[in-house]
């Protein structure tokens, strides 16, 4: 069933408020089911197989650093598969004039901890509700 031409435009209003709001959580869902993370997924199954059959040579073999290496393994390949990417390009922004993503981005480029952000957040929440 096809949305009407309202309910489109009241679905991307809300992606915009999505991207203004939270940019980073908005580009993680976005690209969510990207073919790169599920290479990537493969590949850390992958290694928690070939980690899971180190130990076991390991245990057969009597060789305890054996083991520990296809431990080692085991739990790097878990958390390569499970771990989300990064981008190695800079994170899109919405434009706009003085955007929470924007601010955002400023206050993380010009070295402002994490909780003067969160201070400015909960003064502009404050204000907004006003």
């Amino acid at each position: 069933m096809a949305l009407s031409e309202r309910e489109q435009k009241l679905l991307e209003q809300m992606e915009q408020a999505l991207y203004a709001e939270d940019p980073r959580f908005a580009t993680r869902i976005r690209s969510h089911g990207d073919r790169g993370t599920k290479r990537r997924m493969l590949v850390g199954i992958l290694a928690v197989l070939a980690g899971l059959g180190l130990v076991f040579l390991g245990v057969l073999g009597q060789a305890i650093w054996l083991g520990a290496v296809g431990f080692a393994v085991m739990v790097a390949g878990g958390v390569w598969a499970f771990a989300p990417a990064r981008k190695t390009g800079p994170v899109g922004l919405v434009q706009g004039d003085g955007s929470t993503a924007a601010r955002t981005a400023k206050a993380r480029k010009s070295g402002q901890g994490f909780m003067n952000m969160l201070e400015e957040r909960w003064e502009r929440r404050d204000r907004d509700q006003w």
